[in-house]
């Protein structure tokens, strides 16, 4: 064959099969960065409502906290999308006239559901339920980021399956006290803003909501009333019944650790605290508390494939 091709031939060939090797490494390179990027993902995009609703405004302003819209998400797989009655509870009475309001009015007047886009829109073959998660510690925030400090929705985190398998794969890092699902400052545990917890009663439930936390110093109380287990004062959910009731929203905007179900002085609390200092640990606490599957089976397939 040296007839018919030059001596340089053997040079150009290997040259030839390293240049498709780096074309095929570098497409698949692309391809990989082009599914994770925004354009794909639509993370951090702002959809064009029909209504520029600001949950910054309603969340963060107002006080109003997300279970008074989204009714389902301690229940149903689903959160919910508030129907017009919820929006006209309010808007019947206050800035009636508002022009960015009309859709609103319209849909009231007619009957007819207000067409929002969806932001967080998992696909069709992936099944997920919001109440397991909020039932077992999730926080709001740990998903869908601040909302309390978007004037407009957007989606904070990509929702890819690798996203999701992060967590399953070491679900302590995110959980948090049920009482703590709606504080969006929570902030975990440290040396300097420990947190103390402890069980109010008999942990006879799946979700373990009789697991109650503060930030305050348990012992730092008058010690027979530290030292008594009575839910006199506490409800069922560890929450606070007495004083001046429990906080609405988080102050200040970006996470100080302050729990919703800091008691009063005076309150009758649970006789055994333990304290935490650091993420890691409360979380292993919780997971034990909440009866969190371990991560081998939250990465099984059908956990999210049905």
């Amino acid at each position: 064959m040296a007839q018919v091709f030059d001596r340089s031939s053997n040079a150009l060939a290997r040259a030839g099969l390293v240049l498709i090797g780096l074309i095929v490494v570098a497409l698949g390179v692309a391809l990989n960065s082009l599914q994770r990027s925004p354009w794909v993902t639509r993370q951090g995009q702002r959809a064009d409502q029909p209504v520029p609703f600001s949950h910054r405004h309603h969340v963060q302003g107002l006080g109003i906290q997300c279970q008074y819209c989204h009714t389902q998400v301690e229940k149903a797989a689903y959160s919910g999308i508030p129907p017009t009655k919820t929006c006209m509870n309010c808007h019947s009475q206050i800035w009636t006239n508002a022009a960015m309001l009309e859709p609103v009015r319209q849909s009231w007047a007619t009957g007819q559901s207000i067409k929002w886009i969806r932001v967080h829109d998992l696909p069709d073959y992936v099944y997920f339920n919001h109440a397991i998660h909020v039932n077992k510690g999730i926080g709001c925030a740990s998903c869908h980021g601040r909302v309390d400090e978007m004037p407009i929705m957007y989606m904070e985190n990509s929702l890819q399956m690798e996203w999701c398998l992060n967590c399953h794969r070491n679900p302590v890092k995110n959980l948090r006290p049920t009482s703590e699902i709606y504080n969006m400052a929570w902030s975990g545990p440290s040396a300097s803003k420990p947190v103390w917890c402890a069980e109010t009663g008999a942990n006879t439930t799946a979700t373990a909501q009789q697991v109650n936390c503060v930030t305050r110093d348990p012992g730092a109380q008058d010690p027979e009333i530290a030292q008594l287990n009575s839910l006199t004062t506490l409800g069922g959910n560890g929450r606070s019944n007495g004083g001046s009731g429990t906080h609405l929203q988080p102050v200040p905007l970006h996470g100080s650790g302050e729990t919703y179900s800091d008691v009063q002085t005076g309150a009758i609390l649970p006789a055994r605290y333990t304290k935490f200092t650091s993420q890691q640990a409360l979380g292993t606490y919780l997971d034990d508390k909440y009866r969190i599957r371990t991560p081998h089976e939250l990465q099984s397939c059908e956990v999210c494939h049905r």
